[in-house]
């Protein structure tokens, strides 16, 4: 790679700016659409969780000037709008995700912050698009070019440049001004990957509304003037100094190919359990075996799996009694996807997670990465099958045996909304209409409409309908 000018953060500032509309191909913006359609329907679908509900009554005891919409109506200062925003997209666990070797991060979080920047800058929805081009670009080649995760550090920390970058691109930022808003959040909100071990608290669902809420305060301080080390990434003591290795990205590189890699999940449910989830249903529909005959069922899979949802580095999982536990338990999704035959939000509701049936059976799921062997990460991942062929493929094997000796088994290689089968318009529809059922079908229909035609409309005329409820 040559070397390129400036400091990092310059770097991203330049290739924000070079971002125009006729740049962006086609069916990029096309897969851009299906993800904001997907992200508006997990936030509409979790308006009454009650954490969400807890914080938007917060916001209307703090108030706010009414400049900026709240997703599912009323108005406030546009931090609070970001953060409140962000927090619909996110709570339900339902958004899309970007793979990269041990790490993943959730490109949608840069949603709330881009509907809000957007309405707050009155911007046309072709800016809107190239905004949320950027903000997606920008999160996966950090994710891809400098993993955090095996640091310990979590993924909302590289969240920070890209809603600095997408947002300050939409508040019109000269170069300037836009690396000091991203070296700003890149000192400040460096977060802990503890956030997603066991147990999972709530915080989980509402780290990256913080983030948003945080970096529109500093957007809005940098569009003022204020400055930041614009040497965060390489200065002493800075992001490459913690991380302990260079960040390896081009930012001359004006293409948009991680976006094409961005994945869809047809499960509530963390990222990593989506193929095993679907081959458990596939099972199910091929044997006509009764749950409470089985004695075991066995989980293989790949390492990164492993440790985040199946009791490896991120703490045991066979504990669950809470939202955020159960989304984040391989076990427990096992069980419930057996029991239920899919993995909804209404697999997560208290009644449902407690019930003795999923609690018994869960303890009967054994999660294990092919090779069990305690050696170093990267040997490892050179001699296990899975481990190696991730983040192309999520492999994993389902082996249930029933008390009777009879074994059913099923391997699996990705599912049904992973870049190799990419969901299109009528599953994307499918799912929004799912999780939008508080809305009134007429107003599903201006919102798919809006999204669809987003590039010739106004970003106001998507938050329009989005705040009518």
């Amino acid at each position: 790679m040559k070397k390129q000018k400036g400091s990092i953060a310059e770097q991203i500032a330049a290739f924000v700016l070079r971002a125009e509309w006729s740049k962006i191909p086609l069916q990029i913006v096309e897969r851009l659409k299906l993800h904001l359609l997907d992200s508006l329907g997990c936030a509409l679908g979790a308006l009454e969780g009650v954490p969400v509900r807890r914080l938007r009554d917060q916001i209307e005891e703090f108030g706010g000037n009414p400049i900026c919409t709240l997703i599912g109506g009323g108005k406030t200062a546009p931090d609070r709008a970001a953060c409140f925003n962000t927090a619909l997209t996110r709570y339900l666990d339902f958004m899309d995700n970007f793979l990269a070797e041990g790490e993943t991060c959730h490109p949608s979080d840069n949603i709330g912050s881009i509907l809000t920047a957007g309405e707050f800058a009155d911007a046309s929805g072709r800016d809107l698009l190239v905004a949320l081009a950027v903000g997606y670009e920008v999160e996966c080649r950090l994710t891809a070019g400098a993993p955090i995760m095996e640091k310990g550090f979590d993924h909302t920390t590289q969240l920070a440049y890209s809603i600095a970058a997408s947002a300050g691109k939409l508040f019109g930022l000269n170069e300037l001004q836009l690396g000091h808003a991203l070296a700003l959040p890149g000192v400040e909100l460096n977060a802990l990957a503890v956030t997603r071990a066991a147990p999972t608290t709530q915080w989980k669902g509402f780290a990256s509304s913080n983030v948003a809420f945080d970096v529109m305060h500093l957007l809005f301080l940098a569009r003022s003037g204020m400055t930041g080390p614009l040497n965060v990434f390489e200065g002493v003591k800075g992001f490459e100094e913690a991380l302990g290795k260079k960040v390896k990205a081009d930012w001359e590189n004006d293409g948009y190919d991680h976006i094409a890699k961005c994945i869809l999940k047809r499960f509530n449910a963390e990222v990593h359990a989506q193929s095993g989830l679907e081959g458990m249903i596939e099972l199910r529909k091929q044997h006509a075996f009764d749950p409470a005959d089985v004695k075991e069922i066995e989980v293989t899979i790949f390492h990164t799996a492993y440790d985040i949802i199946g009791g490896g580095k991120y703490g045991d999982r066979s504990k669950v009694s809470t939202k955020e536990e159960a989304d984040h338990s391989l076990p427990f999704m096992i069980a419930v996807a057996l029991l239920d035959g899919d993995v909804q939000p209404q697999q997560y509701e208290p009644e449902r997670i407690t019930r003795a049936d999923v609690q018994a059976l869960m303890q009967k799921v054994r999660a294990h990465p092919p090779i069990r062997i305690e050696k170093p990460k990267v040997l490892v991942e050179k001699i296990d099958p899975y481990s190696r062929k991730y983040p192309d493929e999520m492999p994993c094997k389902i082996e249930v045996k029933l008390r009777s000796d009879q074994k059913y088994q099923i391997e699996k290689t990705d599912y049904s909304g992973f870049y190799t089968r990419p969901w299109r318009w009528d599953e994307v529809t499918r799912k929004f209409r799912g999780l939008a059922q508080n809305v009134k079908g007429s107003q599903q229909d201006e919102i798919i409409q809006a999204v669809q035609n987003l590039e010739n409309i106004r970003a106001r005329d998507l938050m329009e309908p989005l705040g009518m409820m």
